[in-house]
């Protein structure tokens, strides 16, 4: 992904960012992920429903967010959020970051209205990368049926590669 990574230090150094995980160790990984990144306002929620309330007292600028937690968990507080009849922050960026990777788990994310999607273990790119991606080039949300959420990713083309797999080549 290309970006102004000036910019992108800009833009971080004034960024709320809320990190909604269950696990204590992984929301101190988070937290030193994105201040080595330069983010200085950083709240933390130890729970889905602690996760909503942070939004609704804070008003983050962006949410990472853990899928299985106890209580409400990830998919539950998305669909919670980009619900913008109820809630009072119904477009605000929300970064999935879990160990599921499974191709279901992903589908539903982009089904429910994650903007980005991670595994972990993260790394200190690619969580850049994805804050880059919500900040520097971020999709309109839409509402499409009953979806609330970013527009997807359209699809510019297909080719072949050398080895006769598909490529897919998508314009965000």
């Amino acid at each position: 992904m290309q970006y102004d990574s000036r910019e992108l230090d800009r833009r971080l150094e004034k960024l709320k960012v809320l990190v909604v995980d269950d696990e204590p160790f992984m929301r101190k990984v988070v937290r030193t992920l994105l201040t080595g990144m330069g983010v200085r306002n950083i709240v933390e929620a130890h729970d889905g429903m602690h996760g909503l309330d942070a939004i609704r007292r804070e008003q983050p600028d962006v949410v990472i967010l853990d899928w299985s937690m106890p209580g409400l968990d990830g998919p539950a507080f998305v669909r919670m959020v980009r619900s913008p009849q109820t809630f009072p922050m119904p477009d605000i960026p929300i970064i999935m970051l879990t160990g599921h990777g499974e191709r279901a788990k992903v589908i539903e994310a982009i089904e429910i209205g994650v903007n980005e999607f991670l595994l972990k273990p993260v790394s200190t790119k690619s969580l850049r990368d994805r804050m880059a991606a919500v900040l520097l080039n971020p999709r309109p949300n839409i509402r499409s049926g009953q979806y609330y959420g970013p527009a997807p990713r359209k699809l510019v083309d297909i080719h072949r590669d050398e080895d006769d797999s598909k490529t897919l080549i998508y314009l965000n």
